[in-house]
């Protein structure tokens, strides 16, 4: 298995990945708020990159049944349904709802990754069932798009990537099989550095944004490792459970 991360949407914008299953990770907020409103009951999810994109998706798709989501700043955006807080993607909100969704970070990652073979959401509250599906489909490449924070580094991405490298590792013994990018030996090291909880969350730059403006309650469900056994995928721009009616 061959492995190349990237820690950044911008980084990854333009990669080849054809051939490639992309696993988009985007801890604080967008993958942890998608994992959670497919869990309960949402029909699908459409990334976007901007507002007018959004809103004129939403508005083709029918808005009798259709959520528009999303933020700026970590702020629900004026005008929308939801923001991009998990906590406001419970079932009776979301249940039977698409959700068209467009935030600073996440959903251009998946842009950037929608030249390849598969396209799978990861955060915390998906990993293992992430590393189950990339283990049970003995994938040859994988390539770990951080969202990153605003085309940085953004270190809750980061160690999403290496706790996924180090889960591929454990299971053969210490040895992933794997030929490793530089980023990925990185985040590999991170994950041996760092443990994940809400404190740890709170000390990297987007945690603390999160801080900044009142919504500090999402970081302890963003790290909620293993809440959900299941794996988003994206098809022709609609992120859904492999599966399911749509």
């Amino acid at each position: 298995m061959r492995v190349r991360t990237y820690f950044s949407a911008a980084e990854a914008q333009g990669q080849e990945m054809a051939g490639a299953t992309a696993v988009v990770i985007d801890v604080i907020r967008a993958t942890s708020t998608m994992v959670e409103a497919l869990a309960n009951g949402a029909r699908a999810i459409y990334p976007t990159v901007s507002t007018e994109e959004a809103i004129r998706l939403a508005n083709t798709l029918g808005r009798e049944d259709t959520l528009l989501c999303g933020e700026r700043k970590g702020l629900k955006i004026e005008g929308f349904d939801l923001g991009n807080s998990p906590r406001e993607y419970a079932g009776d909100t979301v249940d039977g709802k698409r959700l068209v969704m467009s935030t600073t970070n996440g959903t251009r990652a998946f842009v950037a990754a929608q030249g390849a073979e598969r396209v799978l959401a990861g955060s915390f509250l998906n990993l293992d069932a992430v590393v189950g599906r990339l283990r049970s489909e003995d994938v040859g490449e994988v390539v770990l798009v951080c969202a990153g924070k605003e085309d940085r580094f953004a270190l809750d991405d980061a160690l999403c990537a290496g706790l996924i490298l180090h889960e591929l590792a454990a299971e053969d013994d210490g040895d992933p099989g794997a030929e490793l990018n530089d980023a990925s030996r990185v985040a590999q090291a991170l994950a041996e550095q760092f443990s994940l909880s809400a404190h740890f969350l709170e000390t990297t730059a987007a945690g603390a944004a999160l801080v900044d403006v009142g919504l500090e309650a999402d970081l302890p469900v963003c790290a909620h490792r293993g809440r959900h056994s299941l794996v988003p995928e994206m098809n022709e721009r609609m992120i859904h459970l492999p599966g399911s009616s749509r």
